[in-house]
């Protein structure tokens, strides 16, 4: 005969391993029919990445932790906004997005700008050659230690593409912005990364 405790080990189990295999958008809708309990698993899912964005993203500014537990809270609070037919990931890394940005603004310690001309040099986005991705490991470490020195539209760009591994169309997701803007800003990023770390060089 089964003992109660094993029974509730194997239910627990098999809980656990039903809720891997879902998928974000079937979490989020499970959250959204009442079954708020298991937003948890979608924390766990995202809590070390948002918190990798943070420390990118807001590098010299303290309370980061803070930030990103703000951004879970938005995110349980806002979850019925949430369009299940759409991706999750974009959506939560765009209320991080606006959350870690909101921190630079009530610190002062930057310009943030809301309309960049960026848009209008919108430059027709073409794929990647295998070059250019092996390229993708020496950049990271670059910009690594020009963090600091670059604006925050190119900033914000740069990390979720090198650190976050986001491609064209879910950085113009999370920032709200036209995909060709991105290649305008990853370009011009790049190209101001380059100048910032040979500067460093040559100190």
């Amino acid at each position: 005969m089964t003992s109660p405790e094993c029974s509730n080990n194997r239910n627990g189990n098999l809980l656990a391993r039903r809720m891997t295999e879902q998928t974000d958008e079937e979490i989020a809708a499970k959250v959204q029919r009442g079954d708020t309990d298991i937003f948890g698993v979608l924390v766990g899912r995202y809590e070390s990445k948002i918190m990798r964005y943070a420390n990118k993203f807001l590098y010299a500014y303290q309370d980061r932790e803070d930030a990103v537990q703000e951004v879970f809270i938005k995110a349980y609070q806002n979850i019925q906004s949430f369009r299940t037919h759409d991706r999750f990931s974009p959506w939560i890394y765009r209320i991080a997005h606006n959350t870690f940005l909101n921190v630079v603004r009530k610190q002062s310690r930057e310009k943030v700008h809301l309309f960049s001309t960026d848009q209008l040099f919108a430059l027709q986005i073409k794929d990647q050659s295998v070059e250019e991705r092996h390229e993708q490991k020496q950049e990271r470490e670059i910009l690594d230690l020009c963090l600091d020195k670059l604006d925050v539209k190119y900033r914000e760009v740069l990390v979720l593409y090198y650190f976050e591994e986001k491609d064209y169309e879910e950085i113009a997701d999370i920032l709200q912005i036209p995909k060709a803007t991105v290649g305008v800003r990853l370009a011009r990023g790049r190209k101001r990364m380059k100048t910032i770390y040979q500067s460093i060089q040559t100190v």
